[in-house]
Order: C-alpha cells, then structure tokens, then sequence
C-alpha cells in the first residue's frame, strides 16, 4: 500500500493542530524531553499545563476537572511509575501516558492501570535510526505486524510503502559469513582459532599418512593420530615406515606441542574473562556489510535487535563492562566489544572502512559527536547515525555537521511523538527529512508537523 509521493498536512481545525485531539493536558516532569513534549502541545495550539518535578500535593491539587489527560514523561522508570499510581490514585480513570523503558515495569503498569498508554523512548527513536541504516533513502522504517512501512526519501518528496517481511530482509552471503568465522577480531580469539585449525590440520594429516602409507584401515588411523595428538604413544607399524614418514611425523608432533599451547592458552583467556563475543553463531563479529553501533543502552540494544530481525550483521562497542544491557544483549547473540567509540584504531579493527553503517547512540551527545568524526576519518564514504538530544548548544553543533552525519535529535523525534500520542494521534513514527520534521500515520499519511525549531515555545506551568 502507498500514499501520495509527497508528504501532505492531514486536515483539521488549523495547520499546527490537525489531527490532534483538543483534550486539556498536564505534563509532568522535570527534564528536557518533557519541555520538549509540553512544547509541542503548546505550539500546536492545544492546552497544555507542566509541572516539574512535582510533589504529591502538587500533583493532586493539578488535577482538576479542567485536566482530560496526564503524560508522565521521565528517563527514570521508578520515578516515571511513582507518579503513574499517584495519579490514578488521585484521578482514576482519568487517559494517562507514561514514558517506561523497562518492558517488565511496563507490563506491570499497563496490568495494574488500564487506562495507561505506555511509551519507551525506543519506539520513538529506533524507526528514525533503523531506516538510514538499511538505505541511504530511507528516513524512516517501522515494524509491523505482517512487514514493515518505509518513508523513502525520492526526487519527487517523500514515498511511503508497506512491504512484506521478506522483501526487505537483507540475506548475509555466505563470504560475509565465513570472513566473520575465520577472522575473528580479538587476539586471543586468533590465537584459539588457530591453535584449534592447527590441531585438526595435524589429525587429518595423520590419519591420511596411517592410511595411504602405513596400510591402516581409515578408522585405525584416526584412533593412531588421535593418540599422537594425546601424546599417548605412537603406534608400533610407525617404526617400520619409510624414514621421509619419520621426518614427516617429527614436524607434525611438533607442531602439536606449538597448536597445543595456543589452543590451550586461547581457551583459558575465554574461560576466565568476561567476552560477548564468540568464534562461531551469531556472537562472531561481522567483518562487511554490517552496522557498527555504539552505545549499548536501551536504545542502542533495541536498535541491534531490529537490525538482527533484518538479517544484517551488527557489533556493539560499549565502554562500561557493567551496563545493565549487557546481560540482554548476551542472550540475544549480540557480539559486544568494550572500548571507546572515537578511537580510530578500534573502528579499524571493527572493519568499519567495510560497514554499512555506524551508528553512535550513547547518552553522552558530545561522545557521538567525536565518533562521528572519528568515524568519517577512518571510512569517509561510510554513512554514519548520530544520536543528539539534550543542551541545546550540542544539538546545534551536531547540526552543522549534517555533512559528515545524519543527525537523530531525540527531544524533537521523541517529544513530538509523544506529544502527537497524548493527543491521541498515535503515529507509527516521526523523524527528520531535509530539517523537517514530519509524523507517520497508521494509514500511511505523512503529517508535516515541523513547527518547532532548536528553541522549544514556553507553555504554562502549573507549579
């Protein structure tokens, strides 16, 4: 299914609100996201109220009857439910959309509030990142049901298609794959590989000399090398071989003590240290084709998973080795380097000069500024996602260098899209195209809702 080729403003009641709902709303919380939400609202000509950081008292004296909804908007899960129950405690019943990223938390809420819309900031945010990732043309890519809805960026504006799961599905040849088994990119790994290759070269060596030469029959062989491999002993035909066969059987033994040692050696380090990455399976790191995202928190795991249901590779590169995502990311089967995102030498190595994609999602703007740059430095026809939010300084700086990447600003993606839910919009996505901002719809429809620029509208406070 497609819509008009050109992104086009829904109908309604004026051009800043059409579409949205007229419901008088109260948004509380105390950071950037939600003056972004509480912007939006207000900039959209709809009745907006905000409290920051409220009290119960000051909850409870908000909600009054000129109140039609409630959105809870906060990074901090506990906080965002606190407030959650106190207001269905004070108002109950009354539409309420809470701002949770843990799915456990949400669930909860959901079950114990059903009047409750929850939002993760990952729903908001991924689409805009995963698009880019796929496609240079694509602004934004939404998972359905049944397939996936696609913004593309075209010459005539922009095109929407809903197109099966398989259709997109990107399929990694089987060269991608055996680059990934066979060059494994820690040391340690290299050095267990080889130790393991080395000794199974050796056993094959073995049993092929015992048969051809010796006269043994193939299994006999086997078990003779299999006991040279164990430092057993050697089988008593072997004395009465050729002398070249000796010469042959020196080098092999040999070679066993040096391919024992680094098998062994290899294996120990994996054993003993902390690794989220494997030799062989979906933890082996990618070395072409795949996306290199780094930042490991919510959005940066959710991102790799939808990337992993596309069927691409995909690396992590986190720098604490105790984030809360890694156990996830682990059961997932999603490889994971520790190290610092803007060192050059750690993107070599993570094959980004190959990559489709990097993409910096940290928390820390400034952090995915720097391996922007580093980035372009090392692969400069790559494209590269970098995810902004925050002071307003940073997102500007972020925005001058559209040239060197695709800017994801999180207050303006992920308020508008909030804010477009409170008000009963639903969209399946927002994202930028061209320094606009634009909305996607359940039908298909591209809502131009870019009014709101780098400094948020002030809107009413109720406190």
């Amino acid at each position: 299914m497609e819509a008009p080729p050109a992104p086009e403003i829904m109908p309604g009641t004026d051009a800043r609100g059409a579409g949205l709902s007229d419901r008088r709303l109260l948004v509380i919380g105390g950071d950037d996201l939600c003056d972004a939400v509480a912007s939006y609202v207000h900039v959209w000509g709809r009745p907006v109220r905000r409290l920051h950081g409220p009290s119960n008292r000051d909850v409870q004296v908000a909600l009054t009857n000129d109140v039609d909804a409630v959105a809870v908007v906060s990074r901090d899960d506990i906080r965002a439910l606190r407030y959650a129950l106190l207001v269905e405690h004070t108002r109950p019943g009354i539409p309420l959309l809470v701002t949770i990223f843990d799915r456990t938390v949400a669930d909860e809420v959901v079950r114990s509030v059903p009047n409750c819309t929850v939002i993760a900031m990952t729903d908001a945010l991924v689409p805009a990142l995963l698009g880019p990732c796929v496609a240079e043309t694509i602004v934004s890519l939404s998972r359905e049901t049944d397939g996936y809805v696609t913004v593309r960026r075209t010459a005539s504006g922009l095109r929407v298609e809903r197109v099966p799961r398989a259709a997109i599905r990107c399929r990694r040849t089987v060269r991608d794959r055996l680059r990934a088994q066979l060059r494994p990119l820690e040391g340690t790994t290299r050095v267990l590989l080889v130790g393991l290759l080395g000794l199974v070269s050796v056993f094959t060596l073995d049993t092929v000399l015992g048969a051809a030469v010796l006269r043994e029959p193939v299994i006999t062989a086997a078990w003779h090398a299999a006991t040279t491999l164990t430092t057993v002993d050697s089988p008593a035909v072997a004395a009465r071989a050729p002398t070249w066969y000796h010469a042959l059987s020196t080098v092999t033994l040999l070679c066993v003590l040096a391919f024992s040692a680094l098998f062994t050696a290899g294996l120990v380090d994996r054993m003993t240290s902390l690794r989220l990455t494997g030799m062989m399976g979906t933890r082996a790191v990618p070395r072409s084709g795949h996306v290199v995202v780094v930042g490991l928190g919510q959005v940066g795991l959710r991102l790799c998973q939808e990337l992993q249901r596309l069927g691409l590779g995909v690396v992590a590169v986190e720098r604490d080795r105790h984030a809360a995502c890694l156990p996830l990311a682990r059961s997932a089967g999603i490889p994971v380097i520790f190290g610092r995102g803007g060192d050059r030498f750690l993107l070599q190595k993570l094959g980004v000069p190959n990559a489709r994609a990097i993409v910096a999602v940290s928390s820390a703007p400034l952090e995915n500024v720097a391996v922007a740059v580093a980035a372009r430095a090392v692969a400069p026809d790559r494209r590269i996602v970098i995810r902004a939010g925050g002071e307003d300084d940073v997102v500007a700086e972020s925005r001058s260098l559209f040239r060197i990447a695709m800017v994801c600003d999180v207050n303006q993606i992920g308020g508008s899209f909030i804010a477009a839910t409170a008000l009963e919009q639903r969209p399946l996505a927002t994202f930028t195209a061209d320094d606009q901002l634009y909305a996607l719809l359940e039908d298909g429809t591209v809502l131009d809702i870019g009014w709101w620029r780098q400094a948020p509208a002030p809107c009413p406070n109720a406190n």
